[in-house]
């Protein structure tokens, strides 16, 4: 998961930290791939806001939940244990029965951000979003993705929502910091590389980019 940090106006000075906020971006994503996530259960109702005309069609048994939950967990220990199209397959199983199961979403956007494959990464954090607002982790997720494909200002906005959700998760302010570096607020990547290492010392990252910003 090395994503790229196109840019043009710092072509000569980006060199000497884009391969720093590349290694480090790298080791936040990999480090926070947690495909177990408690804090999002799978969701047994669908949004309200959904269409009375296609309700029908788009109900879920209790029985499709169950089943979805099932192949969910076996996702999961496969994803834990590497196997991760193993794992994929059952992500991709659980979503077929049971749309709104926000961690076979979670979890299949995880690896799907492990292959590079960011479009779909975001798509699916995004739906686990959806269903879980104010969860920091499927934020922290598509921020890490948007980064990776250059949309540094929607991650700054993700990575902003997610500090708010969960303002003690250290992964959450390294990488708001690389976002925040990217764009030039050096004040605020020095404020968040600062909270991180104030959560978690020995953040190496965060370390370095706070040395990097002057903080």
């Amino acid at each position: 998961m090395a994503p790229p940090f196109p840019g043009r106006s710092f072509a000569r000075s980006r060199q000497g930290w884009q391969q720093p906020l590349a290694l480090a971006l790298m080791a936040i994503a990999l480090s926070g791939c947690s495909f177990d996530l408690g804090s999002l259960m799978p969701e047994k109702e669908k949004p309200q806001e959904a269409p009375k005309a296609a309700a029908t069609e788009s109900a879920v048994s209790a029985g499709n939940v169950s089943e979805a939950q099932a192949h969910t967990a076996k996702g999961q220990a496969l994803a834990k244990s590497g196997e991760t199209a193993a794992a994929l397959d059952e992500f991709n199983r659980a979503v077929a029965l049971d749309p709104y199961n926000a961690q076979a979403l979670y979890g299949r956007a995880l690896i799907y951000q492990g292959n590079n494959e960011h479009d779909f990464a975001i798509a699916d954090f995004s739906a686990a979003s959806g269903l879980n607002p104010q969860k920091a982790e499927p934020l922290l997720g598509r921020a890490i993705s948007y980064l990776a494909v250059g949309k540094v200002r929607e991650a700054a906005a993700d990575l902003d929502e997610a500090s708010e959700a969960d303002p003690h998760n250290a992964q959450v302010w390294t990488t708001r910091g690389i976002a925040y570096e990217r764009l030039g607020d050096r004040a605020k990547a020095a404020a968040s590389y600062t909270k991180a290492v104030a959560l978690r010392p020995r953040d190496d990252a965060a370390r370095s980019g706070l040395a990097r910003v002057g903080g």
